[in-house]
């Protein structure tokens, strides 16, 4: 029976994990086995990463919008609420946005509303 050299396999494998782990400190870029763990935590902590980007996202927007509608004596709650009532279907990430960069056409938005409930 031939014998069977399966150098190259292995050595491909074990460049990709190194290549993922570069960066790393000390042992845990330079060593297979310490590096194919680092890399496995670290994969699992960017996709819990990217989940969670989305809710700190959200809750910036949420209280950039607060901050906003506090100053006309509103909460954010009733914000919201008076949203819904009058038909207005724009997103958390707009409003913040709004609140930030165009004041008036926010104060517009705040005013629509009030004039409506």
């Amino acid at each position: 029976m031939t014998r069977i050299k399966r150098g190259n396999v292995a050595r491909k494998r074990r460049k990709k994990i190194l290549k993922l782990a570069k960066g790393f400190r000390g042992s845990h870029s330079k060593l297979f086995r310490t590096a194919k763990q680092q890399v496995l935590k670290a994969l699992k902590y960017s996709y819990v990463g990217r989940k969670n980007k989305k809710r700190n996202y959200r809750r910036l927007w949420i209280i950039r919008i607060n901050a906003a509608v506090r100053l006309h004596n509103l909460s954010y709650s009733q914000f919201i609420y008076l949203l819904k009532k009058s038909d207005i279907a724009l997103n958390r990430k707009i409003l913040s946005q709004l609140a930030i960069i165009d004041k008036p056409a926010f104060n517009s938005f705040i005013d629509l509303v009030q004039s409506n409930s």
